[in-house]
């Protein structure tokens, strides 16, 4: 049906644009804008013809490099004055003159939309066709509380019946410029139009219409936009870090669509996202990959912390670029790029980047001015983090309460910590501490301390950038190899939490009481390294190698 009409498309591109100079040629994203439409409508299954009318010889040079054909218009075609509806009228009768042929249907495009899809652009063709309409005309819904002038009264009067939320206001319909369709009997010197108009709504970023250079920086924002998945989970034997890292992650990755895959049986990670109002799809073992194609991200990112090689494999399979933070498993070496902030790895890998330099730092940390050192300790934060499957927690609680320290002790127990009604009521009558849960601003607490317990994972970056002295016992042997908890770097590491006796915990409480100097010098060391700067060096990192892999596919495929 749709097959039997005959369709071409009119793209009208002049040389003389003012608001952006020579905006049809200028590169937008790394290609001239232009190309944008030309792709479009090369891909389009329904377009028998399409063709590039324009004075300018530059335009004509690059549309045809582009596989556009062209037309010659006259220069008085090209007037700043001067409505589309001449200048189509004149590329359609020289071309259907020149060639013998007759169109039932005039699309134009105009060069100015990019991020038209061909899809979309067939889907009008299916509804003008169907609907049996005399034109087509692509909008964009774009309600708003509007207000008139009254000129005779010199007064302003609304345009609507009543204020509610956007949301609420009825449909309100624009056009985008993109899409114009007309039979061919309704092409005139002077209209496009015939009586029986049909509107086709299109998604926001397939209405930009680039006529200034605002709209040229959002256009080039939505054409680098990347789908990035995160897979990530938290559950006891994991903690919460994992999650915490990701929705670090996408708070900043704000020029992207960023979607979560957390396995459904990860109650605690699925909690978790949903308290911070992010996007998530669930997976099952069976259709994970299902899931994943579904979505089909430009970028993957794994943080599950042992990746197999068939895993991985796959997904490079399907084109994704694939990123991975501290993965030990052997699917890491299959990766496009591992990133592992704990582990500093030994092992020359090329796609491998460990250290500090990778660790996010979460945005309420740089809010905070470093930590002044108090000569006397008056406030000690015991937090170890999402799960704490050892119950460090309550072991550093009864060694501190053991000691001659009698002031202010913080508890801070995460979403997963299991005893959480035993612990509260254990210690409910002791005016001295205070046990909060799952608190959403815990570098609050962390400033306000003066020394901190807790263990050698991703909460030892947050401490050393607020420069608090801190103890660290491990909760696992992985911990033990994160090497940034060392004396170097300003903290004291007793090893694998379980190992530790209470009196030794206790004795070195008294120890850090005493000794000022000590603190001092811990804060020192702490603060003299920079964390700041983590996700621009990951993300400079993606973008390099992710640029230089698409470029290197490219010429493969020539």
């Amino acid at each position: 049906m749709y097959k039997n009409k005959k369709i071409i498309a009119i793209i009208p591109a002049r040389g003389g644009s003012k608001g952006i100079p020579r905006k049809n040629i200028r590169l937008l994203a790394g290609h001239p804008l232009i190309s944008y439409v030309i792709n479009t409508v090369q891909s389009s299954n329904f377009v028998d013809e399409f063709i590039v009318t324009t004075e300018d010889e530059e335009i004509e040079f690059i549309s045809k490099k582009f596989g556009a054909k062209t037309i010659k218009r006259d220069g008085k075609l090209a007037d700043d004055d001067i409505t589309l509806d001449p200048v189509i009228y004149d590329a359609v009768k020289k071309w259907e003159n020149k060639n013998k042929e007759k169109y039932d249907y005039i699309i134009t495009i105009q060069p100015t939309s990019p991020l038209l899809k061909s899809k979309t652009l067939d889907l009008a063709i299916k509804q003008i066709i169907d609907e049996n309409k005399d034109n087509l005309i692509s909008v964009v819904n774009d309600p708003h509380l509007t207000w008139g002038y009254d000129e005779i009264n010199n007064s302003y009067y609304p345009l609507y019946k009543k204020r509610v939320n956007r949301q609420q206001l009825p449909k309100s319909f624009k056009e985008t410029g993109a899409i114009f369709i007309s039979k061919s009997e309704f092409i005139t010197e002077n209209s496009r139009l015939g009586t029986d108009i049909s509107l086709f709504e299109v998604e926001f970023h397939e209405s930009i219409d680039v006529d200034s250079y605002l709209d040229w920086w959002i256009a080039e924002k939505l054409l680098n936009k990347k789908r990035i998945l995160i897979r990530a989970d938290a559950y006891p034997e994991i903690g919460t870090g994992h999650i915490y890292r990701g929705l670090s992650l996408a708070s900043k990755l704000t020029d992207h669509e960023v979607m979560f895959l957390l396995n459904e049986n990860s109650s605690l990670g699925i909690e978790i996202v949903e308290n911070f109002n992010y996007p998530y799809i669930t997976h099952s073992k069976e259709n994970l990959m299902e899931k994943i194609e579904e979505y089909d991200p430009n970028i993957i990112i794994n943080d599950i912390l042992n990746t197999k090689k068939e895993y991985i494999q796959k997904l490079k399979e399907n084109s994704y670029f694939v990123v991975n933070f501290e993965d030990i498993g052997n699917g890491s070496k299959y990766a496009d790029l591992v990133f592992d902030a704990l582990y500093e790895h030994q092992i020359p890998q090329e796609s491998l980047y460990s250290g500090y330099k990778y660790y996010i730092l979460r945005d309420e940390f740089f809010y905070h001015p470093l930590k002044e050192i108090k000569h006397k300790i008056k406030n000690i934060l015991i937090t170890f983090g999402g799960t704490d499957p050892n119950d460090l927690t309550r072991k550093v609680l009864n060694s501190l309460l053991e000691s001659s320290y009698d002031g202010k002790i913080t508890v801070i127990l995460g979403l997963g910590y299991k005893d959480k009604e035993g612990i509260i009521d254990d210690y409910l009558l002791n005016e001295n501490i205070e046990i909060f849960e799952n608190v959403k601003n815990i570098s609050e607490y962390m400033y306000e301390s003066d020394l901190i317990f807790t263990s050698a994972g991703r909460t030892m970056y947050e401490v050393a950038s607020l420069g608090i002295p801190c103890v660290c016992l491990c909760q696992n042997e992985r911990e033990v190899s994160h090497l940034f908890g060392n004396v170097e770097n300003g903290f004291i590491n007793m090893g694998l939490g379980k190992e530790v006796s209470a009196n030794k915990i206790t004795d070195l409480l008294e120890e850090l009481l005493e000794d000022y100097d000590l603190r001092f010098e811990m804060n020192k060391r702490m603060t003299s390294i920079d964390l700041t700067n983590g996700f621009n060096n990951i993300m400079n990192i993606i973008k390099k190698t992710y640029k230089e892999k698409r470029n290197i596919k490219r010429e493969m495929n020539k």
